[in-house]
């Protein structure tokens, strides 16, 4: 793979937006280093880096709600990711398909979605993980 104009931070870490391929979808931010960019690319499942568990972190490789990636652009400063994926079920630690699921409206917070299933089932042969940061 040639060498990406990526602008990753101090700490070798680039924010990456996972945005629905079809539906322009905002599903969450995570965070990917060099290793979890090129995994990407290379196998077309996403992998980004949990900054909570120093490690790489497969989408869905503990919940079953995998991305699969479809093109990742980089924005015009190379210093933010956009990743279009096609995601399997929640996107979201909480079981929600977004993480962007609440909105402040008339003062208040509201969530705005319904939640696809319930946490506990997402991870119930393993120990929850960190949310993904």
């Amino acid at each position: 793979m040639a060498d990406l104009p990526i602008a990753y931070n101090a700490d070798g870490l680039i924010p990456a937006i996972a945005q629905q391929h079809d539906t322009g979808e905002v599903l969450m931010l995570a965070w990917m280093n060099a290793q979890s960019v090129a995994e990407s690319l290379a196998t077309g499942r996403v992998c980004y880096w949990s900054r909570s568990r120093h490690a790489l972190w497969r989408k869905g490789e503990t919940s079953g709600q995998h991305q699969r990636l479809i093109e990742l652009r980089m924005d015009c400063d190379g210093d933010t990711l956009l990743l279009l994926v096609d995601q399997t079920g929640a996107a979201c630690h909480t079981g929600q398909r977004s993480c962007f699921f609440r909105a402040v409206r008339d003062g208040a917070v509201v969530e705005i979605s319904r939640r696809l299933t319930d946490p506990a089932l997402l991870y119930q042969n393993h120990a929850p993980a960190a949310p993904h940061d």
